[in-house]
């Protein structure tokens, strides 16, 4: 439903992150990965302090974040990578992340993630996928965006890769109740919302950020088995099981769902623009807001990219984390 071409790359659904970073070399490229303490966030670190980036894994398990940083450094790696503290739901942990951060940033992964398998809220009454997934992530990045311009002044751009899901295809944004304070919970159109709002960041922080040389995208791993799952209810695992029948993915190894991740990180087809959404490694064509998912697995919905909403989003956010 798009006008203009899309852009297309030479990776696929079966490229490893390591298939994307042949030949790339990284040295001097300063990365923030989240949620890089196991799973896709882990890959995704491994893959690219194996090209010479110095990496900081941004965990909120630091013991298993330097796990992580040693089976990375052991395996050859110019930096071992740096572990600090961040939860991302927790509003004064985002700050003293960001306010610790010395020297430019030229990367963010925005990878971590939550499943919650009933109605959990944080201390500030913000719904608890929506506060990890989205409003976190949304305090990180602004909160380094100096840094980001350093970087971009260092190399001519920053990236920020902001990780949504498939997920996004089950629910936009409800304004007027982010929290389910009023309607029924339900986790996987909590999950759902937070992934479309993560989507809708690339987009806006494109927007305003672009003069500056950050460009932001979002990016869909694909289905992988993580620790992301260890929450689901036994519905969740039924409506998995049943979408992974029906064909609308199928399982990819951690190395394949880091990969368009790493896409967004380092292609040169994505230099210098921001504002789209990735699927197995290439920009996925946008589909009405009332196509099933059953029939464009590979899709983006209108409503994850929508400028409107996106701004929105923005304004919404800015006022719940400000202080």
């Amino acid at each position: 439903m798009t006008s203009r071409q899309l852009i297309t790359t030479p990776f696929s659904a079966s490229s490893t992150a390591d298939d994307v970073l042949a030949g790339v070399g990284l040295a001097g490229v300063r990365v923030i990965v989240t949620g890089a303490s196991s799973g896709i966030g882990a890959e995704t670190a491994r893959a690219l302090a194996a090209a010479g980036a110095e990496v900081t894994l941004a965990v909120r398990n630091t013991a298993a974040g330097e796990a992580v940083a040693t089976t990375i450094a052991d395996a050859g790696t110019a930096h071992r990578p740096r572990v600090s503290p961040l939860d991302l739901a927790d509003p004064p942990s985002v700050r003293r992340f960001t306010e610790g951060w010395e020297g430019p940033l030229h990367l963010l992964v925005a990878n971590a993630g939550l499943v919650t398998g009933g109605p959990a809220h944080t201390a500030q009454g913000w719904e608890l996928q929506f506060a990890t997934n989205h409003l976190g992530h949304f305090a990180l990045a602004t909160g380094l965006h100096g840094a980001l311009a350093r970087g971009a002044a260092d190399r001519g751009e920053a990236r920020i890769v902001s990780v949504s899901s498939t997920a996004h295809m089950r629910a936009g944004i409800d304004f007027a109740d982010l929290h389910f304070r009023r309607r029924a919970y339900d986790p996987q159109i909590a999950y759902a919302q937070s992934k479309t709002a993560n989507s809708l960041f690339a987009v806006e922080a494109t927007r305003r950020w672009a003069p500056d040389g950050i460009f932001a995208n979002a990016v869909n791993p694909g289905g992988v088995a993580t620790g992301l799952q260890r929450n689901f209810t036994q519905a969740q695992k039924n409506s998995l099981a049943a979408a992974e029948a029906a064909g609308v993915f199928a399982y990819k190894t951690v190395g394949q769902g880091a990969a368009t991740s790493i896409v967004a990180a380092v292609a040169p087809q994505f230099a210098r623009t921001g504002g789209h959404y990735l699927d197995d490694g290439q920009e996925a064509y946008t589909v009405a807001n009332d196509a099933q998912l059953a029939d464009h697995p590979h899709g983006v919905k209108q409503w994850a990219l929508d400028p409107a909403a996106a701004e929105r989003l923005w304004t919404v956010s800015a006022a719940m984390t400000r202080g």
